[in-house]
């Protein structure tokens, strides 16, 4: 799709006004999130993202439209396996309830910065080696039998661990041990000191590139458009605030996350082998953007059905086990 310049300050014009208007609207004042909240925002974003690719059909056609949702929705996928991390995050620096919403939406706009680095270093290296898709196909395909060997093996990650950027921030910069409210600097015997705000902050942001690693060459297996690929990005993660509060009790439910992504990333990888086979001169089919978004769709559903039904089942058994024993 043909993207002027003049397009690309629009729509980071656009995003960056609907990051304020959320901020001044629901996350100024400092509060806890109610289910109702958070289910209403959780709308509002779904309906903008939906309106966006609604924009790029009237503007590019059915094709760019379609990459664009096969995009957001593997993302929003993806980034719901963000939330464990970040559960884990919040409880090892232990933020308040109220402070939560905060640190969030700051640590997101953190991450949708890094993740647009990554996206231009990830578009000039596609625009430039063709050959890259075959590194990213096998990526892809190696973490997804990964995420099927930790799910089998019943692995879970316990605690955070911080990344060496955090530690290295943490040794140059003195930081308090107590919040002082939403404020990142206080002057504490005429020293400038860091808080836990900043630091919990910084952790959601750099946390988020180590999920980049695999979800940016996913999508690059969808859409080779840095535009969809940006856009797409943007809208997944700035609805992951509200989604955090929406589903956070719910996410232990998903028992069978990780293998539905595991075949989604798989199925992209083994697309992005193909592609690159294609462009190699070999005469392979090659996967359209239409069975990508049907197939996706498909092993969401079918992973959170079966998810919520063997939880329930699970809990009907915890019961009927408690009622033998009393």
């Amino acid at each position: 799709m043909d993207v002027s310049v003049g397009l690309w300050v629009g729509t980071i014009g656009v995003l960056v006004a609907l990051i304020v208007a959320d901020f001044f609207i629901g996350g100024r004042k400092p509060h806890e999130v109610s289910i109702k909240e958070a289910g209403t925002w959780t709308v509002v974003w779904v309906v903008l993202a939906v309106l966006f690719g609604g924009f790029l059909w009237w503007y590019g056609g059915s094709q760019p439209a379609g990459e664009f949702f096969a995009g957001y929705i593997t993302e929003k996928s993806l980034s719901v396996d963000n939330l464990f991390v970040f559960i884990l995050i919040m409880g090892k620096f232990a933020v308040p309830r109220m402070y939560q919403q905060r640190v969030l939406m700051f640590g997101v706009i953190i991450a949708l910065v890094l993740r647009a680095v990554f996206i231009a270093g990830g578009a000039a290296m596609v625009s430039t080696f063709s050959w890259v898709f075959y590194i990213f196909g096998a990526f892809l395909i190696w973490t997804a039998w990964k995420l099927i060997k930790e799910a089998r093996a019943g692995e879970e990650e316990e605690e955070f661990e911080e990344n060496r950027l955090l530690k290295a921030i943490e040794r140059r910069f003195p930081s308090t041990d107590k919040y002082h409210g939403t404020k990142l600097f206080v002057v504490e015997n005429g020293r400038r000191l860091m808080t836990p705000m900043l630091i919990v902050m910084l952790a959601i942001g750099t946390t988020d590139v180590l999920f980049a690693l695999d979800s940016i060459p996913a999508i690059f297996g969808l859409t080779q458009d840095p535009y969809i690929v940006f856009t797409a990005n943007a809208f997944a993660l700035m609805g992951l605030r509200q989604l955090y509060f929406l589903i956070g009790g719910l996410l232990k439910k998903l028992v069978y996350l990780s293998y539905g992504l595991s075949v989604i990333l798989g199925f992209i990888g083994v697309k992005l082998v193909l592609h690159a086979l294609h462009e190699s001169g070999v005469h392979v089919p090659e996967i359209g953007i239409p069975l990508s978004l049907g197939f996706i769709v498909v092993v969401l559903g079918v992973t959170t059905v079966a998810s919520l039904v063997s939880s329930r089942r699970a809990e009907r058994r915890e019961r009927e086990a408690e009622k033998i024993d009393a």
